[in-house]
């Protein structure tokens, strides 16, 4: 990462192209089902509702997301708020699960997205003031190394991937549909789905 930043006890790691190519299919998929226009969905909405799914509680949390996205990308298109450096970067919001801190990092010339993300997730491993880690892994981009990183962790309280394909096999870490967290950030109702 380009600036030193200390690590809250929760922090997702997200990666933002990934996280806008699920949110557009989504966004694209669901809107002839529930037949109307979906809306963009409210990012700070969307970021609470994921919290929720790793098992954060309601209350004063300190949550901090960092976002690693590609220099092209630019904004995240699904969302709003959605431009990652003047509007995802350094900035904070208060939510019902506490304060949540945003960050976004893009690699410089000498490393890829992948390998910008793999050394965060791996610093954030590391981390004796991070408790919690909820991880968005580019699924297809990554493949396995995303899970053998989390099976080396130690003194975490609970790790967790938001994705859209469970894992092939037995990992150390928890997974959850993140599907469902952009369904509902997106204002679709479980009524609609019937």
């Amino acid at each position: 990462m380009e600036k030193k930043i200390k690590f809250a006890p929760t922090v997702m790691l997200i990666d933002a192209c990934y996280l806008n190519k699920v949110g557009n299919d989504i966004r694209q998929h669901f809107a002839p089902i529930v037949n109307r226009e979906l809306p963009q969905a409210d990012l700070a909405a969307l970021l609470e509702y994921m919290a929720l799914d790793a098992g954060v509680q309601t209350g004063e949390n300190e949550i901090q997301v960092i976002f690693i996205y590609e220099p092209g990308l630019g904004e995240m298109t699904f969302c709003t708020p959605s431009a990652l450096e003047k509007d995802l970067n350094n900035v904070a919001f208060k939510g019902t699960l506490g304060e949540f801190s945003l960050y976004a990092f893009q690699p410089s010339e000498l490393a890829t997205r992948e390998e910008l993300f793999a050394e965060s997730l791996q610093l954030l491993g590391e981390s004796k003031d991070t408790r919690r880690l909820i991880v968005v892994p580019d699924e297809e981009g990554y493949g396995q190394k995303v899970y053998e990183l989390t099976a080396k962790m130690k003194g975490k309280e609970d790790v967790m991937v938001l994705g859209m394909n469970p894992p092939q096999k037995e990992c150390a870490c928890r997974f959850e549909m993140l599907g469902f967290a952009v369904l509902q950030a997106l204002g679709i109702r479980a009524d609609e789905l019937d």
